[in-house]
């Protein structure tokens, strides 16, 4: 059995995005409306384990660290292999909070040491990061944000966060974005700008062949991503009784896979009219022109598409760009805003756009200073790379990754009573494609005494969009769909012990393939401290995959025994 845990994900980009970030997302609005840029922080407490300090309102909490453990992996399903091998790694969990600057990192390096012959040595960095540092007060900050996350590939298209027992299907992922956002006044008039540029690299060992002879998966290889946006307003009151806004923007995303592009460029106008101190009508109307275009992939003397070492389609540079969708003209939504205190915020909007209905809106609440909900619906036209640079600037910039206690992996979610996220829908699907996206995700993060808890679940739809005539145009109008659900749990036990306990399950339909592939695990540790520094730790998982293209169920469990030490 070829040991896919010891192959992880790095980003060595991540701390230095993780020193420059900026103010939280909000709900998608006309190709990601501007807001101006803000404090990170919130409520959240952080981890009992970090060394904290605070001076003059800004709150550090650092924990460099360093692990040795041993490590035991059997495989239950469709082999019996067993392999161990010694787990060596560094890492580091920061977060700053402060006035003018804020943001969370989780970085950690692993060597693994194979012990079998059927096992490996690797070495991977991974992480995930975002923060924003103010450039001028109350005006001008700049953020970023970035990810290493390791998945497997399933022949359908789609991925998991346990790549399990087969190191072929591994893919690892890298994205990271940053730019400025400007927030000040002229008057009575609020003027918001920003631009962000993101970049996104998948690799994939292997691409997958569905059935013999059938065509491989594209794997998504890399994409840029740029975007900006400008926005002014008024506010109800200042000076007329209802808000009024100009706006627009611009985005593009370039995909090296048949040098697909997206360019999404809009005006529009908007009126805010309150109906009370606390609800708002709101209502805007505009144009845009989308545009989704590729090249054909390049043929041999027979015809038959050239597939390059990485097991992707070579593109045909001399082939002209086609047309896969061209849209323009009105663009228009209506929608309410309720925002009873400072702790609760909910919108909610439907109109069109893409030539058809959007619905889009948000909800944060935070009932208490220790817990958070946060639900997001979203609607746009993206590649991988774009939707995943847009989710990393949603996540909150205070916050604690939750990995895997074996592997190390990032779980796809973060704790934080700034209002948590997770990541997993947009990781489910790796296909180059472009595609609308549609969907919902829910978290919620509670800190109750020295236990703490974060459960997530979400949908995530990618109807895909590809030119006529072209390899892609099969997948033209099929619709992939992703369920998942995540669960966390952490704690102390007495004095000096802590547990985590974590749990995910998702499910994914592909209508592109015709195949449907589900996958549940869960993990549970234990650390006991030994000195100040040093603590003794255990761990035990279970991972699970079934596909309806593969024969048999896919199905590991492993163990750990190590020590930690915290500097």
């Amino acid at each position: 059995m070829k040991q896919a845990h010891l192959s992880l994900l790095g980003a060595p980009f991540a701390l230095v995005l993780a020193l420059a970030g900026a103010a939280p997302a909000v709900a998608q609005s006309w190709g990601d409306e501007v807001t101006g840029g803000g404090e990170g922080g919130g409520d959240g407490a952080p981890s009992s384990a970090s060394p904290t300090a605070s001076s003059g309102g800004r709150r550090v909490a650092l924990t460099p660290y360093l692990e040795v453990s041993q490590v035991v992996l059997k495989e239950l399903s469709p082999g019996d292999d067993t392999v161990t091998y010694t787990q060596v790694a560094a890492g580091v969990d920061a977060s700053v909070q402060g006035r003018n600057n804020g943001g969370s990192v989780s970085i950690r390096y692993e060597r693994n040491f194979g012990w079998n012959a059927n096992s490996y040595d690797s070495d991977t960095i991974t992480g995930v990061a975002r923060g924003y540092a103010t450039v001028v007060p109350q005006a001008l900050t700049v953020e970023g944000g970035a990810l290493a996350a390791r998945t497997r590939v399933d022949a359908s298209g789609s991925t998991t966060l346990s790549p399990l027992d087969n190191s072929s299907a591994e893919s690892r992922t890298y994205a990271g974005y940053i730019g400025p956002n400007l927030h000040t006044r002229a008057g009575d008039v609020e003027v918001n700008a920003n631009y962000r540029f993101g970049y996104t690299k998948v690799e994939a060992p292997n691409a997958y062949v569905a059935a013999p002879g059938a065509n491989p998966v594209d794997v998504f290889d890399n994409s840029r991503v740029h975007s900006a946006n400008l926005h002014l307003a008024t506010r109800p009151g200042e000076p007329l009784p209802v808000g009024l806004g100009v706006g627009g923007g611009f985005y593009q995303e370039d995909i090296s896979n048949l040098d697909q592009r997206v360019r999404d460029a809009h005006v529009r106008a908007d009126v805010t009219v309150p109906l009370s101190p606390s609800v708002a009508v709101v209502g805007g109307v505009g144009y845009e022109d989308v545009q989704i275009s590729s090249r054909d992939v390049l043929r041999d003397t027979n015809g038959d598409p050239v597939i390059g070492s990485d097991g992707r389609y070579v593109t045909d540079k001399s082939a002209p760009r086609q047309i896969a969708y061209d849209t323009s003209g009105l663009i228009w939504d209506v929608g309410v805003l309720w925002r009873p205190s400072t702790r609760t915020s909910f919108e909610a909007h439907v109109g069109k756009r893409y030539d058809s209905t959007t619905y889009y809106g948000s909800f944060a609440w935070a009932p208490t200073s220790r817990s958070a909900v946060n639900i997001a619906a979203y609607d746009g036209v993206f590649g991988y790379g774009g939707q995943l640079t847009n989710a990393l600037a949603a996540l909150p910039t205070d916050f604690q990754a939750v990995r895997n206690p074996l592997t190390g992996d990032v779980n796809g979610c973060v704790a934080s009573l700034e209002g948590g996220s997770c990541l997993n829908g947009v990781l489910g699907s790796v296909r180059a494609a472009t595609f609308r996206s549609r969907g919902l995700a829910a978290t919620y993060s509670v800190q109750a005494g020295r236990m703490g808890a974060t459960f997530g679940l979400g949908y995530d739809r990618r109807k895909f969009i590809a030119a006529p005539g072209t390899i892609l145009a099969a997948a033209n109008g099929k619709i992939d769909e992703t369920y998942w659900a995540a669960i966390a749990l952490n704690g102390q036990v007495g004095r000096s012990g802590n547990f985590t306990l974590s749990t995910y399950g998702n499910y994914f339909d592909s209508g592109v393939s015709n195949a449907s592939a589900w996958g549940v695990g869960s993990t549970a540790s234990y650390s006991q401290s030994i000195t100040r520094n040093l603590s003794a730790r255990a761990a035990v998982a279970y991972d699970f995959l079934n596909s309806d293209l593969s024969a048999e169920d896919i199905a590991a469990a492993s163990a750990l025994v190590g020590l930690r030490y915290d500097f």
